[in-house]
């Protein structure tokens, strides 16, 4: 039914099926802590099983279909089935915020909907997608809505579907991310886009065939049966990944041996923490990446203590548009990396991988067309960071403006401009200095985050601290905004002022403010929302 060289994740869970099919895929929270499990030959059934459902249900080639299903195996099943089919999943993060996801699914205009009861409840009381959607598919029980269940169709005798060759220059996803900035924008990939991310993430972090993984963050459980990994979905918010109970994921990871996990700066700063208070150390586990934002030395330092000593910690750095970019294992973050970020440098976020083009631009915040070596910045110089490359996405779905404003034709590929600025240094490390909409327009030269507030880091008290600017670019103000340790007294707070002035104060900086708890994307619980926070001190600063 399917051209086995379509899609490279597509043959690759394949291949798994063919010759690993009692391996478990994946283990999923049932209730009560109970768990259940599905081998790869399961969730190939499975697969199968929805192609035919979802055929028969009226979806074809080139349509789109908004998936709102949780981690677990009805995703990966329902996920592999609209590929065999040909028709495009639209995924959306489901940290984007409700007011938000309406304009994400009108973007998308999906003729299809295959969704959780809640989301179906949303979809009908919201009007999501009320204009577009033609077939509406609840996984579960359907309440107050038509169009039949997922259970339903697989009863169904139907006929099978046709064989379909994919094609690599063919549309085969949108995801909708929350971003640091703005509103979302659909990420249109081709199937060469998705194939090209298995292969650089393969170069540079070790996945051996049927090792046990855990992923915090619910988009990238869909890696998992396209690398062979046996995927352990934890007990946790999917919303909230961030706030899971620690003590409950370390008893996931012990229970099922987990070798392999992905989570966020700030889940690993929480998890850290809990393991060093009461003394843990997390002895199956073998290699740890984090993305999300740029992991924080002090994390990094506290999560090596709870690892065995040859494990691996990843920092990886990209964005939606070109995963992955680059990455830096921690012992390289805490060498003279670290002194150097805590010194102004910016945050060193390693090598890019060696299909990636990564080149500097000058900053500019209009639309570039066309590529030119004029834009280029001298070495070392910072600017803003680009990448070309075969995972590099080309456009936004029905967003041309966004397009424009973030592509660069470059003959026959696209660059894509990141947003964020850095620099590259003698070795070829690519340093992170902040997104270019976060930096800070003061009168006497811009300033960018990640060259400020590593240095205000350092200061004892200092759980985490954002740099902004009040009042208008240009002539802003520079203010650094500080969330504490708990169960700090004044006396503490006097001394972080005197401590980080002392350290930022030649930068122009002159106002410290206290914030009781970071406003931050419950995604990741990590990307501070400085947009918020400079409102908040722009009413504060004296």
């Amino acid at each position: 039914m399917v051209n086995r060289h379509a899609h490279d994740f597509l043959a690759a869970f394949e291949d798994t099926v063919r010759h690993r099919p009692e391996t478990t895929a994946v283990w999923w929270p049932s209730g009560g802590g109970a768990y259940s499990m599905m081998s790869y030959a399961e969730l190939g059934a499975l697969g199968e099983e929805y192609t035919r459902a979802l055929w028969n249900a009226g979806l074809r080639k080139g349509m789109r279909a908004c998936v709102l299903v949780p981690p677990g195996p009805e995703l990966g099943a329902l996920f592999f089935a609209l590929v065999r089919i040909g028709v495009v999943p639209v995924l959306i993060d489901p940290g984007i915020a409700k007011t938000a996801l309406r304009a994400c699914v009108a973007e998308a205009a999906p003729e299809a909907f295959i969704g959780v009861p809640l989301a179906h409840a949303a979809r009908v009381v919201l009007g999501w997608g009320r204009s577009s959607v033609r077939i509406a598919i609840t996984v579960g029980r359907r309440w107050f809505w038509g169009g039949p269940t997922l259970k339903s169709l697989c009863a169904r005798q139907g006929e099978e579907p046709p064989e379909f060759v994919p094609d690599p220059e063919a549309l085969a996803g949108i995801a909708f991310t929350s971003g640091s900035t703005g509103p979302p924008k659909g990420v249109e990939f081709r199937g060469r886009h998705l194939g090209a991310q298995m292969r650089l993430a393969g170069q540079v972090f070790p996945i051996p065939e049927g090792m046990v993984g855990m992923s915090t963050f619910p988009p990238f459980a869909l890696a998992g049966p396209a690398l062979g990994l046996s995927m352990v979905v934890p007990d946790m918010d999917p919303v909230r990944p961030a706030e899971v109970d620690p003590a409950t994921l370390i008893a996931e990871i012990d229970r099922f041996g987990v070798r392999g996990m992905f989570g966020s700066p700030a889940l690993l700063d929480r998890l850290s923490r809990y393991c060093v208070d009461n003394d843990i150390v997390l002895s199956t586990v073998s290699v740890v990446t984090s993305a999300g934002a740029s992991l924080d030395p002090r994390i990094a330092e506290r999560m090596r203590k709870c690892l065995p000593p040859n494990a691996l910690l990843y920092s990886g750095y990209g964005a939606t548009e070109c995963l992955p970019v680059s990455a830096i294992e921690s012992r390289e973050l805490l060498g003279e990396a670290r002194v150097a970020s805590e010194n102004g440098a910016g945050t060193c976020v390693g090598t890019p991988l060696p299909d990636n083009d990564v080149r500097i631009i000058r900053v500019d915040d209009g639309p570039i067309a066309e590529w030119s070596d004029d834009l280029l910045v001298e070495s070392g110089e910072i600017g803003e960071i680009t990448v070309a490359g075969p995972s590099v996405s080309e456009r936004y779905h029905n967003r041309p403006e966004a397009t424009a404003l973030h592509k660069i034709r470059e003959g026959d590929r696209v660059v894509h401009r990141v947003g964020d600025l850095g620099w590259l240094d003698e070795q070829g490390r690519l340093w992170f200095c902040g997104r270019k909409s976060q930096r800070v327009r003061a009168a006497r030269g811009d300033l960018n985050t990640e060259q400020v507030e590593p240095i205000a880091n350092t200061v004892p008290g200092v759980r985490r601290s954002a740099l902004v600017g009040v009042g208008p670019a240009g002539k802003q103000r520079p203010v650094v905004c500080v969330e504490t340790e708990r169960g700090l007294k004044q006396a503490d707070r006097d001394r972080i002022v005197d401590g980080v002035l002392a350290l930022v104060g030649d930068r122009g900086i002159e106002n410290v403010l206290f914030h009781r708890k970071f406003p931050v994307d419950v995604r990741h619980n990590a990307k501070i929302g400085r947009e918020r926070l400079a409102r908040w001190a722009s009413r504060r600063a004296r």
